[in-house]
């Protein structure tokens, strides 16, 4: 299962895992509860997002990591940047992107908001995000990164349809077509994750 995700680079997986585990609650980027279950629910969750990428790709609010810097070590031919505003946790990502010796990855300092027009990063072929914000939040902050046709990927729970509604209004002014809400896992007999996929328009 996690040997199909990740191949030959697994062993990578496992070191970012096991410094995650060991620092990550010190430094307030994961819970305590969430120890026990980080490789199942948090590593393996956001590396079944890796084969739907392609390009440049930037994760949203990448805090601990993920699924930003799990999806750079999955597929190493994608240009991932990592854009979180807090500077413990970009500090972080940078050692980590460092020891692992990720040379795909950047990490950028700032808040989505502040990089268009900023001459930064852009455009991006797509954007990822995980455990950010409600879809009408999430929206205005993530399109308006992109390139025209350029893709969302944004990982969500089970009311990812309600989100959608929720988020209609957003949805038309930020011209987000072609919703729909993937359901990846199952088949590697993982806990379901859902991702809503979207396309921004012209």
């Amino acid at each position: 299962m996690a040997g199909r995700l990740f191949g030959a680079r697994i062993e990578l997986a496992r070191s970012f895992t096991a410094s995650l585990a060991a620092q990550g609650e010190t430094l307030g980027l994961i819970g305590p509860r969430e120890l026990p279950q980080l490789w199942s629910r948090h590593i393996l969750n956001s590396a079944l997002v890796a084969p739907l990428l392609h390009g440049r790709v930037g994760d949203v609010g990448s805090g601990a990591g993920l699924p930003g810097l799990v999806l750079a070590i999955a597929r190493p031919d994608v240009e991932m940047t990592l854009i979180e505003p807090m500077e413990r946790r970009t500090d972080w990502l940078q050692s980590e992107v460092d020891r692992l010796g990720l040379d795909n990855v950047q990490v950028v300092r700032a808040r989505a908001e502040d990089l268009p027009g900023s001459g930064l990063l852009l455009p991006l072929d797509q954007v990822t995000a995980r455990a950010v914000s409600a879809l009408r939040t999430l929206v205005p902050l993530t399109a308006p990164l992109l390139r025209s046709g350029g893709e969302l990927l944004l990982m969500k729970g089970g009311r990812a349809q309600d989100e959608i509604a929720a988020a209609s209004k957003v949805l038309r002014k930020h011209r987000v077509s072609s919703i729909e809400v993937l359901e990846l896992g199952a088949e590697h007999g993982l806990e379901i994750t859902r991702v809503v996929r979207a396309i921004v328009d012209p």
